[in-house]
């Protein structure tokens, strides 16, 4: 047992009280020791013990009352029966009744340490249970519909298989919660689970995020970075708000899926890595799709299994519980607080009620809180802010644009600046030629170069302020 874990000791002898109640706090308990069963039983109902110890035959109540007693208050609690008439038959009658465990008087303090030794262990055994439990049933999850139990069961027949998973829902509704069961219940869970709000960080840092960079790759990259893939190695990544990322983005992503591996910012050295991606998204990216906005090859990558979360407005019958397990111990809700979080929409869902439920909490008299609070507050607020927490600001230098061109030669760099200034323009030559400086016959003999005779021809007509020009349509 670890140290000053109570232990609640009853034996009407005083030397053997006594002796027990010193061998006790010499191992490290606290002890609170008392003369009778009854004395015990009272006790009992009014704290909480980690370890009971009862002699047999007291007055007014004897151990195997007390025994009951401690069984009825908490099941899981050891209780370890003593006797000075120790015979095979009462030992297994204690068994049979709940005991933990039988010492017979003398005591022996090697025994007695022994068995100490063996409840702690218990103890231990009985909380890892507990917490698998838990974690099977959704971990600290309130399952109060059959909406949030079918995604549970869900998550339960996905989580060993190596398929990527996408959680699609609104804001607040737990998505990060479900990416986090996943894990827990892979054959990764003891391998990192590492997380990234896409949304959060800017678009320029994106790529250094996830893939990392080496030294000198950008202004102010003091020292080589890891990114999120590779502490993931091994684990999960759970990318949230993935539909935020941009095309290029988009496409830096897909490229690991796809193959596993990827260079860091500024490196050469291909990196492979052993990642099971989740993602998480509030948008419809189906219609992201449609619109252009992201990637058909993307979506199919990241939706292997498709997990949708529902909103709170369609499991009404998890408002309640949820806001009881939001609210904590020593504070209740009265019918009229119970009938006003039932009637209001929760556009921020989940994360919305545990706000609402936390600042009612603070201000409620009595440890009651009361519909008129709750309704005072939700129409003196409206709709309280719902966007989620954003991530912890990272301190990172900004990646130089220029170090991309470093490498390449100077006639490539000057091609490429051309033609994209032209795309920019809109094939329209002489904006573009004004805006690099040059000529349009400059600007002519540049593309003449950069690209075949006959896409050339093919352009028969060049805008020049509006005007067509003789010599095969070039400019003067």
């Amino acid at each position: 047992m670890s140290a000053r874990e109570t232990v609640l000791l009853a034996d009407d002898e005083p030397l053997s009280r006594e002796f027990l109640q010193e061998a006790l706090q010499s191992f490290g308990c606290e002890v609170h020791a008392v003369a009778d069963g009854r004395e015990a039983i009272a006790l009992l109902g009014q704290r909480g013990f980690d370890l009971v110890v009862t002699d047999w035959r007291m007055p007014h109540a004897d151990g195997f009352a007390v025994l009951a007693a401690s069984k009825q208050a908490d099941p899981d609690r050891p209780v370890v029966l003593v006797t000075a008439h120790g015979t095979m038959h009462t030992a297994v009658q204690a068994m049979r009744q709940g005991a933990d465990d039988v010492l017979e008087k003398p005591i022996v303090l090697e025994e007695l340490e022994v068995v100490l030794a063996r409840m702690r262990e218990k103890r231990r055994l009985l909380r890892e249970n507990t917490f698998l439990r838990a974690e099977t049933s959704g971990g600290d999850m309130v399952i109060a519909s059959a909406a949030t139990q079918a995604v549970v069961d869900m998550v339960q027949r996905i989580a060993k298989s190596r398929a990527a998973v996408l959680i699609r829902g609104e804001s607040g509704t737990g998505k990060e919660r479900i990416a986090a069961l996943v894990h827990k219940h892979s054959d990764r869970a003891q391998r990192p689970f590492v997380k990234l709000n896409c949304a959060a960080i800017p678009e320029a840092l994106l790529e250094s995020e996830l893939f990392g960079h080496e030294a000198g790759s950008f202004t102010g990259a003091a020292r080589r970075r890891e990114g999120r893939f590779e502490l993931a190695d091994g684990g999960t990544l759970f990318l949230d708000e993935v539909g935020e990322m941009s095309p290029a983005m988009q496409a830096k992503l897909l490229r690991v899926l796809q193959e596993g591996e990827f260079e860091r910012v500024g490196g050469n050295r291909t990196l492979r890595v052993d990642v099971r991606i989740v993602a998480a998204t509030n948008r419809d990216l189906d219609a992201e799709v449609a619109a252009g906005r992201f990637r058909a090859d993307l979506l199919w990558r990241l939706c292997v299994v498709p997990v949708v979360l529902p909103p709170l407005r369609e499991r009404p019958d998890e408002i309640v519980p949820l806001a009881r397990h939001f609210l904590g111990k020593g504070l209740v809700l009265d019918a009229g607080a119970e009938a006003a979080l039932r009637a209001w929409h929760w556009p921020g869902n989940v994360r919305e009620l545990q706000n609402v439920v936390q600042r009612v909490g603070i201000l409620c008299d009595g440890g009651v809180v009361t519909g008129e609070l709750v309704r005072r507050w939700l129409q003196s607020t409206g709709e309280l802010p719902t966007a989620p927490a954003p991530e912890p600001t990272y301190v990172l230098p900004t990646p130089d644009p220029l170090q991309a061109l470093v490498g390449r030669s100077l006639a490539d760099v000057e091609r490429e600046l051309v033609q994209r200034t032209l795309r920019h323009n809109a094939g329209n030559r002489t904006r573009t030629a004004e805006m690099l400086g040059i000529g349009v016959r400059t600007l002519f003999n540049k593309l003449q170069e950069a690209v075949p005779a006959v896409a050339v021809a093919d352009s028969a007509v060049v805008q020049t302020s509006g005007a067509s020009t003789a010599h095969g349509g070039t400019g003067s």
